[in-house]
Protein backbone atom coordinates (compact mmCIF):
# COMPACT_ATOMS: atom_id res chain seq x y z
CA UNK A 1 0.00 0.00 0.00
CA UNK A 2 2.86 2.32 0.84
CA UNK A 3 4.58 1.68 -2.51
CA UNK A 4 1.35 2.32 -4.36
CA UNK A 5 0.89 5.66 -2.53
CA UNK A 6 4.44 6.70 -3.34
CA UNK A 7 4.08 5.85 -7.05
CA UNK A 8 0.74 7.67 -7.18
CA UNK A 9 2.19 10.78 -5.57
CA UNK A 10 5.01 10.80 -8.10
CA UNK A 11 2.66 10.58 -11.08
CA UNK A 12 -0.08 12.79 -9.65
CA UNK A 13 0.14 15.37 -6.88
CA UNK A 14 -2.71 15.03 -4.41
CA UNK A 15 -4.60 18.37 -4.33
CA UNK A 16 -4.59 20.31 -1.11
CA UNK A 17 -7.56 21.94 0.61
CA UNK A 18 -7.39 25.09 -1.52
CA UNK A 19 -7.15 23.12 -4.78
CA UNK A 20 -10.10 20.92 -3.76
CA UNK A 21 -12.19 23.99 -2.94
CA UNK A 22 -11.20 25.65 -6.20
CA UNK A 23 -12.10 22.55 -8.22
CA UNK A 24 -15.48 22.32 -6.54
CA UNK A 25 -16.22 25.97 -7.22
CA UNK A 26 -15.24 25.60 -10.89
CA UNK A 27 -17.40 22.47 -11.22
CA UNK A 28 -20.43 24.19 -9.66
CA UNK A 29 -20.01 27.29 -11.82
CA UNK A 30 -19.70 25.13 -14.96
CA UNK A 31 -22.87 23.19 -14.12
CA UNK A 32 -24.78 26.41 -13.41
CA UNK A 33 -23.63 27.96 -16.71
CA UNK A 34 -24.61 24.87 -18.72
CA UNK A 35 -28.03 24.69 -17.03
CA UNK A 36 -28.54 28.41 -17.67
CA UNK A 37 -27.72 28.06 -21.39
CA UNK A 38 -30.00 25.03 -21.80
CA UNK A 39 -32.74 26.78 -19.86
CA UNK A 40 -32.45 29.88 -22.04
CA UNK A 41 -32.88 27.89 -25.24
CA UNK A 42 -35.78 25.89 -23.79
CA UNK A 43 -37.43 29.16 -22.71
CA UNK A 44 -36.98 30.70 -26.17
CA UNK A 45 -38.31 27.57 -27.87
CA UNK A 46 -41.31 27.55 -25.56
CA UNK A 47 -41.90 31.27 -26.03
CA UNK A 48 -41.96 30.91 -29.82
CA UNK A 49 -44.29 27.91 -29.67
CA UNK A 50 -41.80 25.28 -30.82
CA UNK A 51 -43.19 22.77 -28.32
CA UNK A 52 -46.81 23.35 -29.20
CA UNK A 53 -48.98 20.48 -30.34
CA UNK A 54 -49.67 22.27 -33.63
CA UNK A 55 -46.05 21.97 -34.73
CA UNK A 56 -45.61 18.38 -33.54
CA UNK A 57 -48.92 17.26 -34.95
CA UNK A 58 -47.36 16.52 -38.33
CA UNK A 59 -45.68 13.45 -36.83
CA UNK A 60 -49.00 11.92 -35.79
CA UNK A 61 -49.76 10.91 -39.40
CA UNK A 62 -48.73 7.48 -40.63
CA UNK A 63 -48.04 8.83 -44.13
CA UNK A 64 -45.35 11.10 -42.70
CA UNK A 65 -43.62 8.14 -41.06
CA UNK A 66 -43.86 6.20 -44.29
CA UNK A 67 -42.06 9.06 -46.01
CA UNK A 68 -39.45 9.07 -43.23
CA UNK A 69 -38.87 5.33 -43.70
CA UNK A 70 -38.52 5.80 -47.45
CA UNK A 71 -36.01 8.61 -46.92
CA UNK A 72 -34.17 6.45 -44.38
CA UNK A 73 -33.96 3.70 -46.98
CA UNK A 74 -32.50 6.16 -49.49
CA UNK A 75 -29.92 7.28 -46.93
CA UNK A 76 -28.91 3.73 -45.99
CA UNK A 77 -28.78 2.70 -49.65
CA UNK A 78 -26.37 5.49 -50.50
CA UNK A 79 -24.32 4.84 -47.36
CA UNK A 80 -24.03 1.08 -47.99
CA UNK A 81 -22.84 1.55 -51.57
CA UNK A 82 -20.48 4.35 -50.56
CA UNK A 83 -19.05 2.37 -47.62
CA UNK A 84 -18.26 -0.69 -49.74
CA UNK A 85 -16.87 1.42 -52.58
CA UNK A 86 -14.76 3.49 -50.18
CA UNK A 87 -13.22 0.39 -48.62
CA UNK A 88 -12.40 -1.11 -52.02
CA UNK A 89 -10.93 2.15 -53.32
CA UNK A 90 -9.03 2.64 -50.06
CA UNK A 91 -7.38 -0.78 -50.33
CA UNK A 92 -6.46 -0.21 -53.98
CA UNK A 93 -4.97 3.24 -53.37
CA UNK A 94 -3.13 2.12 -50.22
CA UNK A 95 -1.52 -0.83 -52.01
CA UNK A 96 -0.67 1.41 -54.95
CA UNK A 97 1.04 3.95 -52.71
CA UNK A 98 3.13 1.19 -51.14
CA UNK A 99 4.29 -0.15 -54.51
CA UNK A 100 8.02 -0.51 -55.09
CA UNK A 101 7.60 0.84 -58.63
CA UNK A 102 7.67 4.61 -58.92
CA UNK A 103 5.60 4.43 -62.11
CA UNK A 104 2.71 3.10 -60.01
CA UNK A 105 3.41 4.86 -56.73
CA UNK A 106 3.65 8.45 -58.02
CA UNK A 107 0.36 8.60 -60.01
CA UNK A 108 -1.55 6.88 -57.20
CA UNK A 109 -0.14 9.35 -54.67
CA UNK A 110 -1.16 12.29 -56.87
CA UNK A 111 -4.67 10.93 -57.37
CA UNK A 112 -5.06 10.30 -53.65
CA UNK A 113 -4.00 13.82 -52.71
CA UNK A 114 -6.33 15.37 -55.31
CA UNK A 115 -9.28 13.28 -54.12
CA UNK A 116 -8.64 14.26 -50.51
CA UNK A 117 -8.40 17.95 -51.38
CA UNK A 118 -11.75 18.24 -53.18
CA UNK A 119 -14.70 18.71 -50.77
CA UNK A 120 -17.51 16.17 -51.02
CA UNK A 121 -20.13 18.81 -51.81
CA UNK A 122 -18.05 20.25 -54.63
CA UNK A 123 -17.59 16.77 -56.08
CA UNK A 124 -21.35 16.10 -55.91
CA UNK A 125 -22.15 19.37 -57.67
CA UNK A 126 -19.54 18.72 -60.34
CA UNK A 127 -20.98 15.29 -61.03
CA UNK A 128 -24.63 16.36 -61.01
CA UNK A 129 -24.49 19.88 -62.47
CA UNK A 130 -21.17 19.82 -64.32
CA UNK A 131 -21.38 16.61 -66.33
CA UNK A 132 -24.58 17.60 -68.21
CA UNK A 133 -22.63 20.46 -69.78
CA UNK A 134 -20.49 17.85 -71.57
CA UNK A 135 -23.47 15.68 -72.51
CA UNK A 136 -23.40 13.24 -69.59
CA UNK A 137 -26.37 13.08 -67.23
CA UNK A 138 -26.11 11.43 -63.82
CA UNK A 139 -28.79 10.48 -61.34
CA UNK A 140 -28.58 12.14 -57.88
CA UNK A 141 -28.04 8.74 -56.27
CA UNK A 142 -24.92 8.00 -58.28
CA UNK A 143 -23.60 11.52 -57.84
CA UNK A 144 -23.86 11.14 -54.06
CA UNK A 145 -22.34 7.64 -54.02
CA UNK A 146 -19.44 8.40 -56.37
CA UNK A 147 -18.54 11.61 -54.54
CA UNK A 148 -18.55 9.82 -51.18
CA UNK A 149 -16.49 6.92 -52.56
CA UNK A 150 -13.87 9.24 -54.06
CA UNK A 151 -13.35 11.33 -50.94
CA UNK A 152 -13.69 8.72 -48.20
CA UNK A 153 -11.77 6.12 -50.21
CA UNK A 154 -8.76 8.43 -50.40
CA UNK A 155 -8.94 9.13 -46.66
CA UNK A 156 -9.18 5.43 -45.83
CA UNK A 157 -6.23 4.77 -48.16
CA UNK A 158 -4.03 7.03 -46.05
CA UNK A 159 -5.24 5.37 -42.86
CA UNK A 160 -4.51 1.89 -44.20
CA UNK A 161 -1.12 2.97 -45.53
CA UNK A 162 -0.21 4.38 -42.11
CA UNK A 163 -1.36 1.16 -40.44
CA UNK A 164 0.73 -1.00 -42.76
CA UNK A 165 3.83 1.15 -42.38
CA UNK A 166 3.48 1.10 -38.57
CA UNK A 167 3.87 -2.70 -38.49
CA UNK A 168 7.28 -4.12 -37.55
CA UNK A 169 9.55 -4.79 -40.50
CA UNK A 170 9.99 -8.35 -39.30
CA UNK A 171 6.42 -9.17 -40.33
CA UNK A 172 7.25 -8.64 -43.98
CA UNK A 173 10.61 -10.37 -43.69
CA UNK A 174 8.98 -13.40 -42.05
CA UNK A 175 6.54 -13.67 -44.94
CA UNK A 176 9.34 -13.50 -47.45
CA UNK A 177 11.30 -16.11 -45.50
CA UNK A 178 8.55 -18.71 -45.81
CA UNK A 179 8.36 -18.20 -49.56
CA UNK A 180 5.35 -15.88 -49.88
CA UNK A 181 5.29 -13.46 -52.76
CA UNK A 182 4.75 -9.76 -52.18
CA UNK A 183 1.03 -10.05 -52.88
CA UNK A 184 0.76 -12.93 -50.41
CA UNK A 185 2.63 -11.01 -47.73
CA UNK A 186 0.34 -8.03 -48.21
CA UNK A 187 -2.87 -10.06 -48.33
CA UNK A 188 -2.17 -12.64 -45.62
CA UNK A 189 0.10 -10.83 -43.16
CA UNK A 190 0.15 -7.03 -43.44
CA UNK A 191 -3.40 -6.05 -44.40
CA UNK A 192 -5.21 -8.08 -41.69
CA UNK A 193 -3.02 -6.58 -38.97
CA UNK A 194 -3.34 -3.06 -40.40
CA UNK A 195 -7.13 -3.31 -40.58
CA UNK A 196 -7.27 -4.54 -36.98
CA UNK A 197 -5.01 -1.71 -35.80
CA UNK A 198 -6.81 1.01 -37.76
CA UNK A 199 -10.35 -0.24 -37.06
CA UNK A 200 -11.28 2.82 -34.91
CA UNK A 201 -10.14 5.17 -37.69
CA UNK A 202 -12.03 3.17 -40.33
CA UNK A 203 -15.22 3.21 -38.26
CA UNK A 204 -15.00 6.94 -37.59
CA UNK A 205 -14.58 7.56 -41.32
CA UNK A 206 -17.59 5.38 -42.07
CA UNK A 207 -19.60 7.45 -39.60
CA UNK A 208 -18.50 10.56 -41.51
CA UNK A 209 -19.61 8.84 -44.72
CA UNK A 210 -23.05 8.20 -43.25
CA UNK A 211 -23.45 11.81 -42.15
CA UNK A 212 -22.16 13.17 -45.46
CA UNK A 213 -25.05 11.51 -47.27
CA UNK A 214 -27.07 14.48 -45.97
CA UNK A 215 -25.25 16.69 -48.48
CA UNK A 216 -27.25 14.96 -51.19
CA UNK A 217 -30.26 17.18 -50.47
CA UNK A 218 -28.50 20.01 -52.31
CA UNK A 219 -28.66 18.00 -55.56
CA UNK A 220 -32.27 16.94 -54.82
CA UNK A 221 -31.46 13.43 -53.60
CA UNK A 222 -34.54 12.44 -51.51
CA UNK A 223 -32.77 11.38 -48.31
CA UNK A 224 -33.55 12.30 -44.69
CA UNK A 225 -32.36 15.90 -44.72
CA UNK A 226 -34.20 16.57 -47.96
CA UNK A 227 -37.39 15.29 -46.32
CA UNK A 228 -36.72 17.35 -43.18
CA UNK A 229 -36.48 20.47 -45.33
CA UNK A 230 -39.82 19.65 -46.94
CA UNK A 231 -41.48 18.97 -43.59
CA UNK A 232 -40.15 22.18 -42.03
CA UNK A 233 -41.66 24.25 -44.85
CA UNK A 234 -45.18 22.87 -44.26
CA UNK A 235 -47.37 25.92 -43.66
CA UNK A 236 -50.37 23.89 -42.46
CA UNK A 237 -48.45 22.84 -39.31
CA UNK A 238 -46.79 26.21 -38.73
CA UNK A 239 -43.44 25.40 -40.37
CA UNK A 240 -42.20 22.84 -37.81
CA UNK A 241 -38.48 23.47 -38.28
CA UNK A 242 -37.34 22.51 -34.80
CA UNK A 243 -39.50 19.34 -34.49
CA UNK A 244 -38.29 18.17 -37.90
CA UNK A 245 -34.66 18.81 -36.93
CA UNK A 246 -35.09 16.95 -33.63
CA UNK A 247 -36.74 13.90 -35.20
CA UNK A 248 -34.39 13.61 -38.20
CA UNK A 249 -31.35 14.44 -36.06
CA UNK A 250 -32.35 11.71 -33.61
CA UNK A 251 -32.48 9.20 -36.47
CA UNK A 252 -28.94 10.18 -37.54
CA UNK A 253 -27.70 9.86 -33.96
CA UNK A 254 -29.28 6.40 -33.65
CA UNK A 255 -27.66 5.23 -36.90
CA UNK A 256 -24.23 6.45 -35.81
CA UNK A 257 -24.58 4.78 -32.40
CA UNK A 258 -25.58 1.50 -34.05
CA UNK A 259 -22.58 1.67 -36.38
CA UNK A 260 -20.24 2.41 -33.48
CA UNK A 261 -21.77 -0.49 -31.51
CA UNK A 262 -21.21 -2.89 -34.39
CA UNK A 263 -17.60 -1.72 -34.63
CA UNK A 264 -17.03 -2.29 -30.90
CA UNK A 265 -18.57 -5.76 -31.23
CA UNK A 266 -16.25 -6.60 -34.11
CA UNK A 267 -13.23 -5.31 -32.19
CA UNK A 268 -14.16 -7.33 -29.10
CA UNK A 269 -14.76 -10.42 -31.20
CA UNK A 270 -11.38 -9.96 -32.88
CA UNK A 271 -9.60 -9.55 -29.55
CA UNK A 272 -11.23 -12.75 -28.26
CA UNK A 273 -10.01 -14.76 -31.23
CA UNK A 274 -7.74 -17.64 -30.08
CA UNK A 275 -5.24 -16.86 -32.85
CA UNK A 276 -5.04 -13.19 -31.85
CA UNK A 277 -4.70 -13.95 -28.15
CA UNK A 278 -2.10 -16.61 -28.82
CA UNK A 279 0.08 -14.21 -30.79
CA UNK A 280 -0.35 -11.52 -28.14
CA UNK A 281 0.62 -13.89 -25.37
CA UNK A 282 -2.88 -14.06 -23.88
CA UNK A 283 -4.90 -17.00 -22.65
CA UNK A 284 -5.75 -18.33 -26.09
CA UNK A 285 -4.75 -21.63 -27.60
CA UNK A 286 -1.07 -22.26 -27.12
CA UNK A 287 1.06 -22.55 -30.19
CA UNK A 288 3.19 -25.64 -30.69
CA UNK A 289 6.51 -24.28 -31.87
CA UNK A 290 9.43 -26.62 -31.20
CA UNK A 291 12.88 -25.04 -31.41
CA UNK A 292 15.32 -26.69 -33.80
CA UNK A 293 18.17 -28.45 -32.01
CA UNK A 294 21.78 -28.17 -33.25
CA UNK A 295 21.90 -31.92 -34.01
CA UNK A 296 18.60 -31.91 -35.93
CA UNK A 297 19.18 -34.11 -39.06
CA UNK A 298 17.08 -31.69 -41.13
CA UNK A 299 19.84 -29.09 -40.87
CA UNK A 300 22.13 -31.32 -42.98
CA UNK A 301 19.75 -31.38 -45.93
CA UNK A 302 19.98 -28.69 -48.55
CA UNK A 303 17.28 -26.01 -48.53
CA UNK A 304 15.75 -27.03 -45.21
CA UNK A 305 15.91 -23.63 -43.50
CA UNK A 306 12.87 -22.30 -45.29
CA UNK A 307 11.09 -25.63 -44.74
CA UNK A 308 11.67 -25.48 -40.98
CA UNK A 309 10.54 -21.87 -40.72
CA UNK A 310 7.49 -22.64 -42.82
CA UNK A 311 6.60 -25.59 -40.58
CA UNK A 312 6.88 -23.48 -37.46
CA UNK A 313 4.83 -20.68 -39.05
CA UNK A 314 2.05 -23.15 -39.96
CA UNK A 315 2.06 -24.57 -36.42
CA UNK A 316 1.63 -21.05 -35.00
CA UNK A 317 -1.19 -20.39 -37.44
CA UNK A 318 -3.08 -23.39 -36.11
Amino acid sequence: MEDRTMSTSVLYDVPGPRAILRNRVVAIVTIVVVIAIVGFFVYRFSLTGQFSAAKWGIFTYSTIWEQILQALGKTLSAFAAAAVGSMVLGFVLAIGRLSDHRVVRAPVAAVTEVFRAVPVLVMMMLLYYGLPSVGVRMEPYWAVVIALVIYNGSVLAEALRAGIESLPRGQKEAGNAIGLRKSGVMRLILLPQAVRAMLPVIVSQLVVTMKDTALGFIITYPELLYLAKQLSSNVQFGRPLLPSAIVIGGIYIAMCLILSGVAKWLEARTNKSPRTRGRRGGTGTATATVPVQPNDPRLHREGTTTEIISTQFRNEDR
